[in-house]
């Protein structure tokens, strides 16, 4: 698929000298669904609004379909519906109002009917005529999005949604956005519910001060990353491991009556066979087995520690 945004050797360094972005590479498919992972300060926000033409590049270029984010902002920006993670709404302006007025800020016509969608999309028709200020902190977020979907934007950016958010409300979120992708949006979204990032994206993106470690379809990345835990439950507790399973990947558990094994999800054999044949011959008696397969939390907090 073509890529609808283009992120070339882009560079930020503020006045102060702090350099946000370094040469960050990225191209973004259209119609795809890609989290953009990494902690508080990472850069994830500075990307997106240069992406957005809120900052000014030091160095480097971005295009949002084709047009350049400098050179044609406005031919670009109106390819792009973004929702920030400040909420910043006018308190007196009715939600039917706040929406339309956002469409034509990007000067389409008047459309009630697609407004009245977005807002049922949302949950947000019964709210149509209430003033914004008494609404609720998840219904303001709500608010947010359906103003950045109000022009009918090809490229949409979600800065941490959910945060505020109940579950219920994050549900009906996710499935708008789902939606959205099968009209063949593009979502960018970052969050710190990761758990959602594994449900949804299609790839991830994970940066950290202000680089991008790797950017791969989200399956791929569970596969070549990922490591499944046989957690070993023992009838006694053990004071240290035997030396005869010294060269197994094993680790004695806390409440020192659990064994830990790591294998690789790749590997042509697991070795559990031959590691069970040799805890009975070790004169271990297991009481219960389970295995765990790695999360994506998992393999982002693990990429986070090797760049420590």
């Amino acid at each position: 698929m073509p890529s609808i945004v283009s992120v070339r050797n882009l560079t930020k360094t503020y006045s102060s000298g702090f350099q946000a972005l370094k040469s960050v590479d990225l191209a973004i498919e259209e119609g795809e669904i890609l989290a953009l992972l990494g902690p508080n300060g990472a850069g994830k926000t500075t990307l997106i609004s240069t992406i957005c033409g809120i900052v000014q590049p030091t160095s480097g270029s971005v295009t949002v379909g084709g047009h350049d984010v400098v050179k044609n902002f406005r031919a670009s920006r109106e390819l792009i519906g973004l929702v920030p993670q400040e909420i910043s709404l006018e308190p007196f302006e009715k939600v039917f109002n706040a929406v339309s007025f956002s469409r034509g800020l990007f000067g389409k016509a008047p459309d009630p009917a697609y407004v009245e969608r977005v807002l049922r999309q949302l949950s947000l028709w019964d709210k149509q005529d209430s003033a914004i200020m008494p609404l609720s902190g998840g219904m303001k977020r709500r608010v947010l999005i359906a103003k950045a979907l109000a022009h009918q934007p090809r490229v949409l950016f979600l800065d941490e949604p959910s945060a505020g958010v109940d579950v219920e409300l994050r549900k009906d979120m996710w499935s708008v956005v789902g939606d959205l992708k099968a009209a063949g949006v593009t979502i960018i979204l970052t969050t710190h519910y990761i758990e959602e990032a594994e449900a949804i994206a299609d790839r991830v993106g994970v940066i950290n001060k202000g680089e991008i470690l790797l950017v791969e379809d989200k399956a791929a990345l569970m596969q070549r990353m990922g490591q499944k835990q046989l957690h070993i439950e023992l009838a006694a507790p053990l004071t240290a491991l035997p030396a005869s399973l010294a060269h197994y990947p094993l680790e004695l558990g806390s409440n020192q009556q659990s064994l830990v094994y790591t294998y690789d999800t790749k590997g042509e054999r697991t070795g559990i066979v031959t590691l069970l044949n040799d805890l009975r011959a070790a004169g271990l008696q297991l009481t219960d087995l389970q295995t765990r397969q790695s999360s994506l939390e998992d393999i982002f907090v693990g990429l986070l520690r090797e760049q420590a």
